[in-house]
């Protein structure tokens, strides 16, 4: 909770994201990794033969993280560039590093690669997460994939499906998520070592004229945080359609649990499925008996937000101007954190939810009973012309005893009587009512496929993020 009650305090960091999530885009991180940033450009440098003292790089080491946030403030609001002051501090910290710190560098340097760095770590974390969301869906698709329940589509009654069955179509959209995720943090750049507008003019200078030691430096440094690949060329920035693509593939989350919630917030309406309900929780301040599913419509809010942000990077990389202008900036704080921790929250609710599915097997039963004599009709058919009947004049049986049916469900608010009608009637005498009655002759290959599916597609994943996956969520509203 803030400590200061007289000032706005993000609810995705009170009240939604977890703590991993928060300290990523928190001042630490952000700044300490600025600091190793200075570091490993003056240790690249060092090595490839500028006067730079190892008593420097050491005391550079010693303070990446004794950070002075008030002498950081007043610096920035003498010089009016956050870049500058954190220099400046950094530079008082280590005083026999000041004449080095920075070398060569653009104000980019630190920021893009830190939130690079940062981006990364944050989508690894998003990664697992929308991992365990999988793997919990795939065992409740597993023990629920023979369990038969009215399809829909329209949300009118469809044909049969399981409740498993149904379970996979709301996983195979985050493994497809997932995907999406690893495909980002594969393909993540680093900027590297670029110069002012990317050109490694300053860098050029400082090597005399050497190519090779300048791609050298941009290797090393780039070699030093792990990353794969450097971006081809840049301006003063990276491609802010990097940031579009991080945000997008945060959005693909967002719609695969907006889907899954709303499903959820449906099937609780039908009395069908709910979410965990706390022993002592309150659904209603004025209904004392209503259980609302609070935690799925928390996460479709969420959801609708991110979805919401996606639109902003888009935008923001549109209206770079030649080598870059200051308006992505003040749009670029807000948006990619904001995008993260919403998206961390969405996943850390999905977890506490799925980790405690209840099902009412007796209430999608009756559902199934209310509906399964108008789709069973076309069985019941065949069967009795299998017996011997004619099939125009049992279909013509068929169908008036329907509207019948229909008629003392619909405008009598009676139950569906079509089976007892057609039992009464002798042509269908022969027909066998209990097996063509058997809902589970109308889920096809549902339970064949949730298996197939689950082999496929989630036990690849489960052993790559086994050691994440048995991680538990208690939320604190």
């Amino acid at each position: 909770m803030a400590k200061n009650k007289s000032l706005y305090a993000s609810p995705l960091v009170e009240r939604n994201a977890s703590v991993e999530m928060s300290e990523i885009f928190g001042p630490d991180k952000k700044f300490s990794t600025w600091r190793r940033l200075w570091l490993e450009l003056a240790k690249a440098e060092k090595t490839l033969g500028l006067d730079i003292k190892q008593t420097q790089i050491n005391e550079m080491q010693k303070n990446l993280d004794d950070i002075d946030y008030k002498k950081a403030a007043s610096y920035e609001k003498k010089f009016r560039h956050d870049v500058m002051a954190h220099i400046h501090t950094f530079a008082d910290a280590a005083p026999k590093a000041a004449p080095i710190i920075h070398l060569g560098a653009t104000s980019c340097y630190v920021g893009d690669n830190a939130d690079l760095i940062i981006m990364r770590e944050a989508l690894q974390l998003i990664a697992t997460k929308v991992a365990v969301v999988i793997d919990l869906l795939a065992k409740f698709a597993k023990k629920q994939k023979s369990l038969p329940t009215l399809g829909f589509t329209h949300y009118q009654p469809a044909q049969l499906t399981t409740v498993g069955k149904r379970a996979t179509l709301w996983c195979y959209e985050f493994v497809m998520d997932l995907r999406e995720v690893e495909n980002r943090l594969e393909n993540l750049p680093f900027r590297g070592v670029k110069g002012t507008t990317g050109t490694q003019a300053s860098f050029f200078e400082l090597f005399e004229g050497s190519h090779s030691k300048v791609k050298k430096l941009d290797a090393a440094v780039t070699k030093a945080f792990g990353f794969k690949k450097t971006c081809a060329v840049t301006g003063q920035t990276y491609q802010r359609k990097i940031d579009t693509m991080v945000v997008n593939s945060l959005a693909l989350i967002a719609q695969s649990a907006h889907k899954l919630c709303n499903d959820l917030r449906l099937l609780a309406n039908l009395k069908e499925i709910e979410e965990p309900f706390g022993k002592n929780q309150i659904g209603s301040s004025a209904m004392a008996y209503k259980r609302n599913p609070m935690k799925s419509e928390r996460v479709t809010a969420l959801s609708r937000f991110v979805l919401s942000l996606a639109s902003s990077p888009a935008m923001t990389a549109s209206e770079q101007w030649f080598e870059r202008t200051l308006d992505d900036s003040a749009n670029r704080r807000i948006v990619i954190p904001e995008a993260f921790l919403a998206v961390d929250g969405i996943l850390e609710i999905l977890t506490n939810v799925l980790d405690g599915l209840v099902v009412y097997p007796k209430v999608i039963a009756a559902r199934v009973n209310a509906e399964l004599p108008f789709m069973a009709t076309e069985n019941i058919l065949m069967a009795a012309v299998k017996a011997g009947g004619n099939r125009q004049q049992l279909h013509e049986e068929i169908r008036i005893h329907s509207h019948e049916a229909a008629a003392q469900v619909k405008q009598l608010g009676k139950k569906n009587d079509l089976i007892d009608r057609l039992k009464a009637n002798k042509a269908f005498s022969k027909v066998d009512f209990k097996s063509v009655m058997n809902p589970k002759s109308y889920t096809g290959r549902a339970p064949q496929q949730v298996d197939e599916f689950i082999k496929e597609n989630v036990t690849p994943l489960r052993r790559k993020y086994r050691k994440q996956l048995n991680r538990k969520v208690e939320l604190n509203v």
